[in-house]
C-alpha cells in the first residue's frame, strides 16, 4: 500500500468534511438569524413595557405597509357549513406542501388554489384555510375547513364568497405592524404573553345580511390561544374571544 498517497487522501477527505460541516454551521446560523424577530422597529417605551410585563415576540415583525381598500363580499353558498365528502381521500400530510395539496384536492375543490392554510386556527381533526384577497391577503373568519381522520382528508366545508371593492373608495396606508404591536403590548396583552404569529389580512364582523364588509387588519396570535386583531386603518383593537372592539 502507498501510505503517502493514502495519507494525502485522508487529509483531503478531512478537509472536505470540515468544509461541509462549516457550511452547515453557517447555514444554520443564518437561518436562526433570519427567524429571530428584529425588535429594533419597536419604540423604546414599548421595549421597556415588554421587559416589565415579560412579553416575548417569537415571530418576525412585518415591515410592509401597503395601501389597501376596504372590501365587500357576499356568501354565495347557503350550504357552506354542510360537510361534503371527498370522492377520493387525500393523505393529510399534503397540507404542509401547498402545491401538492392543491394538486391533490383540485378535482374536488376547484378553487382551493385561492386559499391559504392557517395553522393558527387548526383544531382537532381539521385544517383551516382562508380565501385570499388580491391573491395575497387572507380573509379571516371566512373558512375552507378540511376534516381528516386516520391521517387522510375525508371531507370539507367551504364558505364560498364573491369579493368586490366598495364603490370608488381608494386604498389607504395600513398602520405598521410595529405600531400595532406597540399598542397591544402597552395596553392589552397580559403579562407573560408570547406572540407567536403576526399576519396582515382582512377582518370584519359578520352580519345577518347579503353584504359583508371587511377592512385590512393585523392579526396577533398568542401561544395561549388568544387572538387580537388591530384594524389597519383606525387602529382599533378587537379580541377574537369577545369579538368586540376594545376602547
Amino acid at each position: 500500500m502507498d501510505w503517502s498517497r493514502a495519507k494525502n487522501v485522508l487529509i483531503y477527505a478531512f478537509l472536505l468534511l470540515n468544509l461541509v460541516l462549516g457550511y452547515q454551521l453557517w447555514n444554520d446560523l443564518r437561518e436562526q438569524a433570519d427567524e429571530s424577530p428584529d425588535l429594533t422597529s419597536l419604540a423604546g417605551n414599548v421595549q421597556r413595557a415588554m421587559d416589565n410585563k415579560n412579553i416575548k415576540v417569537a415571530a418576525a415583525i412585518p415591515t410592509e405597509t401597503p395601501e389597501l381598500p376596504k372590501i365587500s363580499y357576499r356568501f354565495v353558498d347557503a350550504n357552506g357549513e354542510k360537510p361534503m365528502m371527498l370522492d377520493k381521500t387525500v393523505y393529510s400530510k399534503l397540507i404542509f406542501s401547498p402545491e401538492e395539496l392543491v394538486s391533490g384536492l383540485a378535482d374536488s375543490i376547484p378553487d382551493i388554489g385561492n386559499y391559504r392554510y392557517d395553522p393558527v386556527e387548526d383544531g382537532e381533526g381539521k385544517f383551516v384555510m382562508h380565501p385570499l384577497v388580491e391573491g395575497k391577503y387572507p380573509l379571516f373568519r371566512v373558512n375552507l375547513v378540511l376534516y381528516y381522520s386516520e391521517q387522510r382528508i375525508v371531507s370539507y366545508t367551504e364558505q364560498r364568497i364573491e369579493i368586490s371593492s366598495i364603490g370608488e373608495e381608494e386604498g389607504q396606508r395600513v398602520l405598521s405592524a410595529s405600531k400595532a404591536l406597540g399598542n397591544l403590548v402597552e395596553n392589552y396583552l397580559p403579562n407573560d404573553s408570547v406572540v407567536k404569529s403576526i399576519e396582515l389580512g382582512y377582518y370584519g364582523e359578520l352580519f345577518n345580511s347579503d353584504a359583508q364588509v371587511a377592512a385590512p387588519a393585523w392579526r396577533f396570535a398568542l401561544e395561549s390561544g388568544e387572538v387580537f386583531y388591530v384594524q389597519g386603518i383606525s387602529g382599533d383593537v378587537i379580541s377574537a374571544g369577545s369579538d368586540k372592539t376594545k376602547e
